[in-house]
């Protein structure tokens, strides 16, 4: 099979939260472990670091990576989801994963792959492992997908966990409140490996220390300590929690030190080690476009604070959710007095942009809707004058059509 012919099967033979929702979700780790185990447990050859959270994970993620780049360690990264080729999803050294190494992985496996009920997650975990092994990566950082108990990641034993924000999220998975979210992430804390909090959330904070106790884990909040200022060309106001967390982390890396030179290098490069990309991304100017991936109302609620911090002489949004989105708390986020264009992205799971504008006209926010996003970003530019602003998000989705 050709890479174009490999990523259709993966697609359409595994079941892909990122398109189809919760009936593509495993939760459980039996899955991973008898595919890991026949793959010949590939995570137990390499380093790595467990970062799980609602919000700020990717970036710090990406950070960690960038940072231990400079230091000179050979670096996996495994993140999700991609936002214009599977193949962002696992990287050495900022470099994604060859198309042929996928081809190859998946005629490989095929036989395993039919036999057994593998989520599209499971796949990609599996597949992320094997070559970190294969590679002989030095350390490689981890992102949880979903949660952090039953995570697929999960089966990893870490040097260091990172837990960043907790917000309200993914709650038909995960629980409808902040403490219970916070214990199912709080799932990838293992006994005896120190775990680092970003920010302390005094609703969620004694959930963490509980767990860390039970597991002899040493636990340190990261805003809780002294570190330098340090900058990072990522933008976004939320990045200096995520630099507080990074910072925590690294700190207790004992096997692998990076020198102050590291960090500042790594987190002015994020960008160009990692190819990060859709976190306060500018995507032109005159008017300015920018887009961003936050997409729940913890994130949504920060962007949007910035934004309207932002000079700008009128301010356009163009704006799409997935179906299960509780609309009723993130659209009161928005400001009434932007110009809306309404967009469903390009997946099964995509909210009709009629409907959204339906509902965002009961919360003030008026405007037209549009067959696709990119229709709707064309229409965004041909009525934005020079001195305008152009926000492009409410799900990664929409972003992802656009960077």
């Amino acid at each position: 099979m050709t890479y174009r012919e490999t990523l259709d099967w993966m697609f359409a033979r595994l079941p892909m939260y990122q398109q189809r929702g919760a009936v593509a979700l495993n939760a459980k780790l039996e899955t991973i472990q008898q595919f890991s185990s026949y793959l010949g447990n590939p995570h137990r050859d390499f380093r790595s670091i467990h970062v799980a959270g609602t919000n700020g994970k990717g970036s710090s993620s990406h950070m960690l990576a960038s940072v231990l780049q400079e230091a000179g360690y050979k670096t996996g990264l495994y993140t999700s989801p991609h936002l214009r080729d599977f193949r962002e999803r696992i990287r050495i050294d900022g470099k994604e994963i060859s198309e042929s190494y996928v081809i190859g992985f998946i005629a490989r496996h095929q036989d395993y792959l039919e036999a057994h009920s593998l989520s599209f997650f499971e796949l990609t975990v599996g597949m992320a492992f094997e070559y970190f092994s294969a590679q002989k990566v030095d350390i490689a950082v981890i992102e949880v997908g979903l949660g952090g108990r039953l995570d697929s990641t999960n089966i990893i034993t870490p040097e260091v966990s990172l837990i960043t924000n907790i917000g309200m999220d993914h709650m038909e998975f995960l629980g409808d409140s902040l403490p219970e979210i916070a214990r199912e992430k709080a799932g990838i804390i293992k006994p005896g490996v120190p775990v680092v909090v970003s920010e302390t959330q005094h609703e969620v904070a004694g959930v963490f220390e509980a767990i860390a106790d039970e597991r002899k884990a040493p636990l340190n909040f990261a805003d809780q300590r002294d570190f330098p200022e340090y900058s990072t060309t990522l933008n976004g106001n939320y990045q200096k929690r995520n630099i507080r967390g990074v910072l925590g982390t690294l700190s207790m890396l004992k096997e692998f030190p990076v020198r102050d030179a590291d960090i500042v290098n790594g987190l002015l490069k994020v960008t160009e080690n990692t190819g990060l990309k859709g976190r306060w991304q500018t995507l032109g100017e005159n008017p300015k476009i920018i887009c961003d991936t936050a997409h729940n109302p913890d994130g949504l609620g920060l962007v949007i604070e910035q934004l309207l911090s932002q000079d700008y002489k009128r301010l356009h949004i163009v704006l799409g959710f997935v179906k299960e989105k509780p609309l009723e708390k993130v659209l009161p986020l928005f400001p009434s007095e932007a110009v809306y264009y309404f967009a469903r992205p390009d997946i099964p799971r995509g909210l009709d942009a009629q409907t959204l504008r339906q509902i965002g006209f009961a919360y003030g926010l008026e405007g037209e809707s549009y067959a696709s996003v990119e229709g709707a970003l064309k229409a965004a530019r041909k009525a934005a004058a020079a001195e305008d602003l152009i926000f492009v998000g409410g799900s990664t989705f929409v972003v992802a059509e656009v960077v």
